[in-house]
């Protein structure tokens, strides 16, 4: 906690050690001094003049990029920077509709960047939008009701049921105060707040003194004083959190960049020599500038972003299909490559509804079956159905459901609870045993109450049915069992020996007693709840794990994933919980004050051994996923709550709840989970598995196409011979650069795009993640691209050769020119048509996957197919490609040559999985 700096003459006066207190550790009264405040709250003056040293009460909103700056990103890449400098030659040299082709490129490649991208993260406006508008304080002991973000230290507050907590206080006055702080602690019940100091190093969610900025006050009354505002508040400083992260780069992305940057540079590079080559050779300046500039547009694969973006695109709709919003498209991605899983239990792993599921009474030991708030489920003993409750059962739950204020209703096909948590598992058993809570409420009705004090740990309710009165008591097992005698045969050791049983299970027990009231009585009094009670047994509840978690969390330790449990919960309850989800680890769980005293080392090394870390607290959460970072690990951060929000932000892949989760804790997340459903995660990693897969097909498809036009460019300039005419050369290539754009983009592109259509591969949750390191550019696909380049260059240069030698002489050198490169054209297309069906498995083989599985692939042919006639018989298209008809017969020699990567890629795969299966007979050579 920041202490707000004294500006006044009071903080002269403190000592340095008076200081270094924290204000969860010091009495109410103390806390007054040292603010330099009373009862009555600040005087008008110096609330003025602390409002004007310490700034509004306001979390600072970030502003996101703005529309041009985005704009411009999409332009900052090394590849698209050659295109413009291409583009912008080729205009200079006179190419006026090769010029603007290729700045046509760039310019739709930006306008579908910038529209996947234009949505501005608004994780600190969320934060901002918790805190409340107006706020009632005392100011010179006068009520008044004030903007929040008037509010300064010192001021005096009042708190009632249904209020947001307008900054951090320590409370002055509590009245059955309970405060929902799920958001910022990660607990699922609401908080009992009391006056006494406790220790200094307690945590956030050990703090019963204290209020916090942003949470709501559910039930009773209170009275604080301001000890931060602003940015010094707990919600401020998981705001100044979220600034200091820093977003990772996904692996695609980075493996792109990669890409992008190699291929720059070796572009330029033989762009550089082609063109000196051409001088060389003859040729004039500005044919063998647009040679160079033919192969840097032939070998930049201009539609791979396209093709990378509507993947992706295609893997978002799947997944909503599957109740995963993504936010961010490159999340698509990262989830396939994730190793670890770092989640929030409360509301994620659990159903966030308190639920019984042991009961103790005079009888025996019972279980009760079904979870969350639905009154559906059964009493068992040992395992086995009681159809009928014993009458000390039903006394017991009937009781527990009586002594408490919770109701419980069906809403928009769910079941909810109105009041505490805890009251809610109450009324939810009895109604599973047969008990109508709230005709049994009308017949019994309660005519006064001791409500709840965090000090006595008891409530305590008087019940008036006909003639007969009866005093009910609910609260900590101690409590009760001070004031009360056991059931007949039950001894206090066994009562505590269960206690501690339960307990140590992870649930929260209660004690449940009742004695007879004075005829005539209306009221209790201190000596009424004081004894004289007779116990009716203990009620244990949890908060249980949703049932799809467990088989989720299965799935995913089958995938290779591991997970980890973040609560702000007890360390008995979490370590409960995790047992029941089979999160089992070296480690044992860690507590957040365990994790704050360890070195980075240490922190690093139970970060990978412990599966279950509890009590911590935001900057812990966020320092697990940075030392899981570290070690190479690809992060994955789901939870619901504002204390999620850094973590989320700074995963590889944040994962909010879209039902239960923050404002906050959405807007930082890549992703939202529709449904609230762990199990959705493991559904989503499968997905992000296969989208990564089927780009890599899409990578392997896409980049032997340009290595070959490259190639083929290159060869043109170095061997094919030139025309002499007066003055120079007449070069022939045997592609221009509108020709390259048409095969880059048009064919290309819709060819490859069904390939994101493609299934998963049969192994895609039972192999373990792809190393982080694992290039992109693996082995395979440098074969692969290299064998089908030198493929499509023999074949397409072949074509050439025997068009452009047999026709020259007889056509003239521009239409024979034409023919010659229509059909080289229609040659690498029908090249990329075969070799389609080659990419669609990266594993198995067509037989495998299935000739008709994947109908998209043949809506592509048939585009492709339906734009080559185009390009080769419509007379605008001709005229802007430079293409002309072609007869049946030369029609059929491109489709065959085309057809030559067949048995080349067949070869290939024999030659591949031979060395295959060497390597395995022999692993050590």
């Amino acid at each position: 906690m920041t202490r707000w700096p004294m500006q006044t003459k009071a903080d002269t006066l403190q000592s340095t050690a008076e200081a270094a207190v924290p204000w969860h550790a010091r009495l109410d009264t103390d806390a007054l001094s040292a603010l330099g405040s009373s009862l009555e709250g600040l005087s008008q003056q110096a609330a003025v003049e602390r409002l004007a040293a310490d700034g509004p009460n306001t979390i600072e909103r970030r502003r996101a990029a703005g529309p041009w700056r985005l704009l411009l990103s999409q332009i900052n890449n090394p590849l698209i920077w050659v295109l413009l400098g291409s583009g912008g030659l080729a205009m200079a040299f006179g190419k006026l509709t090769d010029g603007a082709v290729v700045l046509g490129v760039v310019v739709l490649n930006s306008i579908i960047g910038f529209v996947q991208e234009y949505r501005a993260g608004r994780a600190i406006e969320a934060l901002a939008e918790m805190v409340p508008v107006k706020a009632v304080v005392l100011r010179e002991g006068e009520q008044r009701t004030l903007p929040a973000a008037q509010l300064v230290a010192g001021d005096v507050v009042l708190l009632a049921a249904g209020d947001r907590v307008p900054a951090d206080g320590r409370l002055l006055a509590a009245r059955q105060l309970r405060i929902e702080e799920a958001a910022l602690t990660g607990e699922s019940m609401s908080a009992t707040k009391q006056l006494k100091p406790v220790e200094v190093a307690a945590g956030i969610g050990d703090r019963p003194n204290m209020v916090f900025g942003g949470t709501l006050v559910t039930h009773g009354t209170g009275t604080a004083v301001l000890v931060a505002t602003g940015a010094r508040t707990e919600l401020g400083r998981i705001s100044g959190m979220l600034k200091e992260v820093t977003k990772l780069k996904t692996r695609m992305s980075c493996a792109l960049a990669a890409i992008a940057k190699v291929l720059t540079i070796a572009i330029l590079g033989v762009a550089a020599l082609l063109f000196g080559v051409g001088l060389l050779r003859g040729y004039a300046l500005g044919d063998a500038a647009l040679a160079a500039i033919a192969l840097a547009v032939g070998a930049i694969p201009e539609g791979l972003p396209a093709i990378v973006t509507i993947a992706l695109a295609v893997g978002v709709r799947r997944m909503a299909a599957r109740n995963a919003i993504v936010r961010k498209l490159p999340a698509v991605e990262t989830l396939g490559s994730t190793t670890v899983i770092c989640t929030d239990k409360t509301g994620t792993l659990t159903r966030n509804e308190m639920t019984v599921q042991a009961l103790w009474s005079a009888s025996g030991r019972y279980s009760v079956t079904g979870v969350g708030y639905e009154p559906t489920g059964q009493l068992e003993r040992d395992g086995t159905e009681t159809p009928v409750a014993p009458a000390d059962v039903i006394d017991l739950v009937e009781s527990a459901a009586l002594c408490g204020d919770a109701t419980l209703r069906r809403s928009d096909k769910r079941w909810q609870v109105s009041g505490d948590p805890t009251e809610g598992a109450l009324v939810v058993v009895a109604e599973k045993l047969g008990i109508d809570v709230q005709a049994r409420r009308d017949e019994a009705h309660r005519i006064d109450v001791v409500p709840f004090d965090a000090v006595q740990q008891f409530m305590a309710t008087l019940h008036v049915e006909g003639d007969h009165s009866r005093v009910l008591l609910k609260g900590s097992p101690e409590a009760v069992m001070q004031r009360s005698v056991l059931p007949d045969g039950c001894q206090r050791s066994d009562a505590l020996a269960e206690v501690e049983r339960l307990a140590g299970q992870g649930m929260r027990v209660l004690a449940v007693a009742a004695k007879e009231a004075g005829s005539g009585q209306k009221t209790l009094t201190e000596d009424d709840v004081t004894d004289g009670f007779a116990m009716l047994g203990l009620v244990a509840m949890i908060d249980p794990p949703r049932p799809e978690a467990i088989t989720a969390l299965a799935t995913c330790h089958r995938a290779g994933i591991a997970v980890k449990m973040i609560t702000g919960d007890h360390r008995a309850t979490a370590a409960a919980i995790g047992k029941q989800l089979g999160m089992e680890a070296p480690g044992e769980a860690r507590t957040g004050a365990e994790l704050g005293a360890m070195s980075p080392e240490q922190l690093a090394e139970a970060a990978d051994q412990s599966a279950v870390f509890a009590r911590v607290a935001p900057e812990h959460k966020l320092a697990l996923v940075t030392a899981l970072q570290a070690r190479g690990e690809v992060v994955a951060m789901t939870g619901d709550g504002v204390n999620d929000a850094p973590a989320i932000k700074q995963a590889n892949i944040g994962v909010a709840m879209g039902i239960t989760g923050t404002a906050a804790a959405r807007e930082a997340a890549d992703m939202v989970l529709a449904d609230d459903n762990f199990a959705t995660i493991a559904a989503a990693v499968e997905e992000g598995r296969r989208v990564y897969d089927n780009l890599i097909k899409s990578l392997v498809f896409v980049l032997p196409t340009n290595i070959g036009l490259a190639l083929i460019l290159m060869i043109s300039v170095l061997f094919l011979p030139v025309q002499e005419i007066a003055g120079g050369v007449l070069p022939a290539h045997p592609l221009q650069p509108t020709q390259l754009l048409w095969i880059n983009l048009i064919a290309a592109v819709a060819l490859a795009l069904p390939l994101a259509f493609e299934a998963s591969e049969r192994d895609v949750m039972s192999r373990p993640p792809r190393s982080p390191d694992q290039s992109v550019l693996s082995p395979f696909v440098l074969q692969r691209t290299a064998v089908i380049a030198v493929l499509m260059t023999a074949g397409a240069v072949g074509v050439f050769f025997w068009s452009y030698g047999n026709g020259s002489p007889t056509l003239g050198h521009e239409l024979a020119l034409a023919r010659a490169q229509t059909m080289v054209v229609g040659t690498v297309v029908a090249f990329q048509i075969f070799y389609l069906f080659n990419c669609r498995s990266l594993r198995g083989s067509i037989l495998e996957v299935g000739l008709l599985s994947n109908p998209a692939l043949f809506v592509g042919i048939g585009v492709v197919m339906f734009l080559q006639v185009g390009f080769m018989f419509a007379p605008p298209l001709q005229r802007l490609f430079g293409s002309t008809a072609l007869s049946p017969g030369e029609i059929a020699m491109t489709i065959g040559a085309g057809a030559c990567v067949l048995p080349g890629v067949f070869v290939e795969k024999r030659i591949r999985r031979a060395l295959a299966r060497r390597a395995a007979r022999n692993p050590d050579d």
